[in-house]
């Protein structure tokens, strides 16, 4: 079969194609024939090195994060999925591998695909849609009523993330592209700052509270408009000690968490707000919990009407992480020729 593989951490996402065998069924996983595969920011972290403290491999490995595919091999001891399912996942930290015409999976990280969605619109949904729910269940710790912003909210997270927040009771601001605004109030948002006519700085203040999508350099600024006690949840900045020692890594990644991650603990604390980073992991039974708020709350994910073959991994790389795209972009495999 083929496979998107990483030999070498790289500036240049340099990857290549490689032919390898079919994995194995082991008695607690399936074998899913892949139908799409989106390509996240992660898949960029993961080929610079960037999230190699978190999540790394032997290589070279496979790349991909979350899938939609037809389960085609059934392992001895699952018994709540069968052949001919179609399924959707986030592949758990320890086993990635989304980028080739078969992967295997344990049961548990895995669910049926949304009754309201097909196999290219669930691809967009199992990595974004765990962000979401994890931040503002475990993270964030949500109360009915408040207000959640999200400055950079208008890409592929915002996406899913503002519909979630809303089912969830919340009031949702959202800063982001002009051209995106109109789909955003589409989704229920309460609030959409268009970044080139505003400075959310300006117009905001005593928000409840925030998932970072932009990163340090907006550190300071979201600080300026949450009230104290708030929390600030970070899919960008760095770790810190709080993650290290909820995820129970090493006492080596637990120092060198703490380190990267002190000067937003210290800038939080001197604000009197909770800082957290999350990485999103793999969770079955949240992902069935947030298939049943997908199909109640009719919620559909943005595919970039792009969408490309696994020879094009390359142009579809570029595409994903330097234009201006209108949702995930995937890549397709069900009508790849395997070996």
């Amino acid at each position: 079969m083929k496979a998107v593989q990483l030999s070498k951490y790289n500036k240049n996402s340099s990857i290549k194609v490689n032919d390898i065998p079919i994995p194995k069924v082991n008695a607690n996983e399936v074998l899913i024939k892949v139908a799409y595969a989106a390509i996240n920011l992660l898949e960029n972290l993961t080929i610079s090195g960037k999230v190699r403290l978190i999540q790394d491999y032997p290589k070279p490995f496979t790349l991909g994060n979350e899938l939609t595919g037809i389960i085609s091999e059934v392992g001895s001891m699952v018994t709540d999925f069968s052949k001919g399912d179609e399924v959707y996942t986030r592949l758990p930290i320890q086993k990635i591998g989304a980028f080739a015409d078969y992967v295997t999976v344990e049961a548990q990280f895995i669910s049926k695909i949304p009754n309201n969605l097909n196999l290219k619109t669930a691809a967009a949904a199992p990595l974004t849609g765990l962000t979401a729910y994890q931040a503002l269940i475990e993270e964030l710790d949500i109360v009915s009523g408040k207000t959640l912003f999200i400055p950079g909210g208008s890409g592929s997270f915002g996406q899913m993330a503002v519909p979630i927040a809303k089912s969830l009771g919340l009031k949702v601001i959202v800063s982001g592209s002009p051209r995106l605004k109109n789909q955003f109030f589409d989704k229920g948002v309460d609030q959409y700052i268009d970044y080139k006519q505003e400075n959310y700085w300006e117009v905001l203040d005593n928000v409840d509270y925030i998932i970072d999508t932009l990163g340090p350099t907006e550190f300071d600024k979201e600080l300026s408009v949450i009230k104290t006690e708030g929390t600030i949840v970070s899919l960008i900045n760095s770790p810190n000690k709080y993650f290290a020692k909820k995820n129970n890594f090493s006492k080596l990644k637990t120092i060198l968490f703490s380190l990267v991650g002190n000067k937003f603990d210290k800038k939080a604390y001197q604000k009197g707000v909770n800082y957290r980073f999350i990485f999103v992991r793999a969770d079955g039974k949240q992902l069935n919990e947030l298939t049943h708020m997908i199909e109640r709350e009719n919620i559909i994910p943005n595919i970039d009407s792009e969408i490309f073959g696994i020879k094009d991994i390359d142009k579809a790389l570029d595409y994903a992480f330097n234009q201006h795209t209108n949702g995930k972009v995937l890549l397709k495999f069900d009508d790849m020729e395997s070996t």
